[in-house]
């Protein structure tokens, strides 16, 4: 029973007002995905190498933009090919994977970044630390800035925004058969619904889907015929 309604039902009295009520559901919109082909052409052409890694977490792991920029050296752990998400959305932590690639190209990265932190403790380095302030991270709003700049040089059209890259991720785990519980897991979805959404924009599953217009197309198959029981059945050896 909603607010208005216990409001109306059991405070006021006025039944007749309770079932005035409704609930107007809010519509529910697909979210927006890019094919693999975007996703290399994006990372292609990806304005530099710390571009190219912050975008390769978004998709390669399924980060959200928070979870990206605010990651240490201390939650990348090569041992067990895992990276640590502390206190996410819904205060949580999680675990991601950590793929040769994404080790190869963070390894790459942190021989190249900025050298103004010394000072801190190694393992409490962020990994993409701000230009003005070495104790805090790039923005999430910088981060946002680099990817449309590399989606408008790459090519794509679509009203695509950063967190696209996380359902693309989801969405190319699933058409290749990745169970929905890991993929749930990997995202940090409390839900099984919130993630069972990505059902529905998994275009390599739904374009592999035969449509009944194409089998009336097709020829139909011949039966093949009763051996007939007068003399055309098969004898039996000797």
């Amino acid at each position: 029973m909603t607010g208005l309604r216990f409001l109306f039902r059991v405070t006021l009295r006025r039944l007749d007002l309770a079932e005035e009520i409704y609930h107007i559901r809010e519509p529910q919109k697909l979210p927006l995905v890019m094919s693999a082909d975007e996703i290399k052409r994006l990372l292609a052409v990806a304005s530099s190498l710390k571009t190219r890694v912050l975008l390769s977490l978004g998709y390669g792991c399924g980060l959200r933009a928070r979870e990206i920029v605010r990651l240490k050296v201390k939650h990348i752990d090569s041992a067990q090919k895992i990276i640590r998400i502390e206190q996410s959305k819904g205060r949580k932590d999680r675990n991601v994977m950590l793929s040769d690639e994404m080790l190869g190209l963070l390894r790459q990265w942190w021989k190249a970044r900025p050298r103004h932190d010394a000072g801190i403790p190694p393992q409490e380095r962020w990994l993409f630390p701000s230009r003005k302030s070495a104790s805090k991270p790039i923005t999430t709003r910088h981060l946002n800035r680099l990817f449309h700049e590399a989606a408008d040089a790459a090519g794509i059209r679509k009203h695509v925004t950063l967190h696209s890259l996380r359902h693309s991720f989801a969405t190319h785990l699933l058409e290749h058969d990745t169970h929905i519980r890991k993929i749930q897991l990997l995202l940090g979805h409390e839900k099984l619904e919130t993630t069972a959404r990505y059902l529905h924009v998994a275009t390599g599953m739904i374009s592999a889907v035969e449509s009944p217009l194409d089998r009336l197309a097709q020829p139909k198959r011949k039966r093949p015929r009763k051996a007939e029981k007068n003399g055309n059945e098969a004898q039996p050896p000797a």
